[in-house]
């Protein structure tokens, strides 16, 4: 890679985690679910990032977006609980539809990807949820644990449903977004390929 691409994938990358850090700004809760859960774009500038130039530079967002977050925000536990699930959360979405799209460069393979990435961040999420983020958040809190029974019904009713209609949302939102730069993004990886 030459200078010049080098400097441009450094300032786009900036950019967009600059981007996906304001967009966690704009977070909202889903009726009937916990309110601790809030659906945000972030991922969104993540994606691009991962499309444009690789899933490095999708985590790499991601990484920086959370940092930004927790620099200015802080946490309630002291520790960055919530930014590694969010960031954990995004990695487990940006990826699979990385890999999918780069494998399929059509509109359906990007649907294919968001869908596949939606899924792997509700599982997934699910599972670490039980194993190591709840866990964190009562031992950091220093409130009593719940029992198996309930934090597997809270996964169930809560988390789970949650990142499924997340991923749906950004799912739709970023499709509508590649529909409207596809002709762009195209010559970016025409440029990247060369």
């Amino acid at each position: 890679m030459n200078q010049t691409k080098r400097i441009k994938k450094m300032v786009t990358v900036g950019m967009l985690s600059g981007i996906s850090y304001l967009l966690m700004w704009l977070s909202f809760p889903l009726p009937l679910l916990p309110p601790f859960l809030s659906v945000d774009f972030s991922d969104i500038p993540a994606l691009l990032a991962a499309i444009i130039f690789g899933p490095m530079a999708g985590i790499t967002v991601e990484a920086i977006k959370n940092l930004l977050h927790y620099i200015v925000q802080g946490s309630m536990t002291g520790v960055p609980v919530g930014q590694l699930a969010n960031f954990t959360a995004g990695v487990l979405f940006i990826l699979p539809t990385y890999f999918i799209f780069n494998k399929i460069r059509t509109t359906k393979g990007l649907g294919i990807g968001l869908v596949a990435g939606t899924m792997s961040m509700a599982i997934f999420m699910s599972i670490l949820n039980y194993y190591v983020f709840l866990p964190a958040f009562t031992y950091f809190l220093n409130v009593p644990a719940e029992s198996s029974s309930q934090m597997i019904k809270g996964i169930v009713t809560g988390i789970l449903p949650f990142n499924i209609i997340k991923g749906f949302i950004v799912t739709f939102l970023f499709l509508l977004l590649y529909k409207k730069l596809s002709i762009w993004l195209d010559r970016q990886l025409e440029v990247k390929n060369i």
